[in-house]
């Protein structure tokens, strides 16, 4: 079902993952969506989207302020942006720190407009100024007719600020659309050491892989299965000269795409996240593998569960190294817990629901 309306989505970057969910959002909207975005800080290391096919983008220009947990950002050009896209709804990243998004929801408020965010949620602030922030935080959601999160966790925590609960909606967060193919099949494997471990994603610090490099390798050799990295970043040159050093036998493949990537998640049996990040989960789940994951931010509760894998506190190698022997303790169990992973992202959690949840959330501030 499509809207009779013109949507105006404002985002910090455009980058390269999100692009298919705006593009197949656009087409759900009878009059299309304009979206407007910045660049990133060199240092964020974000693979940016070249372009929409079916929303109209607007690049702008970002003007960063400060670093780390100081950090702001203004966009240029956003308000004459608005004006030239004329939106009928305003979809916009429920960030504070974004300054320059408080006038794009006036300028819609001053024409009766709704204007909808969208974020990972409002978790409770610790220390002296914890009433203080929470004052804060209740009235920058109360300017949004409706908020849209990742998880369940996410929209309590908007509850608990007193939003509405028939107004907060929770669209798992999802990068690939539903798995059109049957679960690949993959034979019995007779040992452990025949089992092979798969990390897929950008190589920096924050990804932890160093982690799972020393877990794997602290492993008796009879219970070790092979490991294969797919990624390239920073930390890359660092996490080869440890794995010559702790794991030889780990394979680096680089950056993979399309039906090369696609045979890494076919010929691997388990995935592993040991750090925050995880684009690639789901995509590991729409391959039917059971996945180790590190728990960041509340959103990766909806997608990993006991049937399908495993959460784990980031950086910690005890849990990381107990969790991985208690998976490849039964191998059997894995085709199990994987074929759980493929029903989730088929019925579930994928681009086309993710879709379906924000434009029922358009729908509802539409109708008042």
């Amino acid at each position: 079902m499509s809207v009779p309306i013109h949507a105006g989505i404002i985002q910090r970057v455009l980058t390269e993952y999100r692009a298919p969910f705006f593009d197949m959002l656009a087409q759900r909207f009878g009059r299309g969506a304009s979206l407007f975005s910045g660049q990133p800080r060199p240092a964020e290391s974000i693979a940016q989207a070249s372009g929409l096919r079916h929303a109209h983008w607007t690049p702008g220009r970002n003007r960063h302020l400060f670093s780390g947990g100081a950090y702001l950002c203004w966009q240029s050009g956003l308000l004459a942006w608005l004006r030239s896209a004329d939106p009928d709804v305003l979809i916009v990243e429920a960030n504070p720190r974004y300054l320059s998004t408080p006038a794009a929801i006036r300028w819609m408020k001053n024409r009766a407009r709704p204007v909808i965010g969208w974020g990972l949620g409002a978790p409770a602030a610790p220390g002296r100024l914890a009433a203080l922030r929470r004052w804060w935080r209740v009235r920058w959601v109360s300017q949004f007719d409706a908020l849209i999160t990742y998880s369940q966790q996410g929209a309590q925590e908007y509850q608990a600020l007193g939003f509405p609960a028939n107004r907060v909606f929770v669209a798992a967060n999802a990068v690939t659309p539903r798995p059109q193919n049957p679960p690949p099949s993959r034979p019995e494997k007779a040992t452990v050491q025949d089992l092979n471990l798969l990390f897929v994603g950008r190589l920096q610090e924050r990804k932890r892989v160093d982690s799972l490099l020393r877990v794997v390798a602290a492993l008796p050799p009879h219970q070790r299965p092979s490991l294969t990295i797919v990624g390239d970043g920073p930390a890359r040159p660092t996490l080869q000269a440890l794995a010559a050093e702790v794991l030889p036998a780990a394979r680096f493949l680089g950056a993979l795409h399309g039906a090369e990537l696609d045979a890494q998640f076919d010929a691997a049996d388990l995935f592993v996240l040991p750090g925050t990040g995880g684009l690639a989960v789901q995509q590991a789940m729409a391959h039917a593998l059971p996945v180790i994951v590190a728990e960041a931010d509340g959103t990766q509760a909806d997608l990993v569960r006991p049937q399908n894998g495993w959460l784990v506190p980031p950086g910690d190698l005890p849990a990381l190294s107990a969790c991985l022997q208690n998976a490849l303790s039964d191998p059997r169990r894995l085709r199990e817990m994987g074929l759980q992973s493929y029903r989730i992202v088929h019925d579930e959690i994928n681009l086309e629901k993710m879709v379906d949840v924000f434009v029922q959330a358009v729908q509802t501030v539409m109708e008042g």
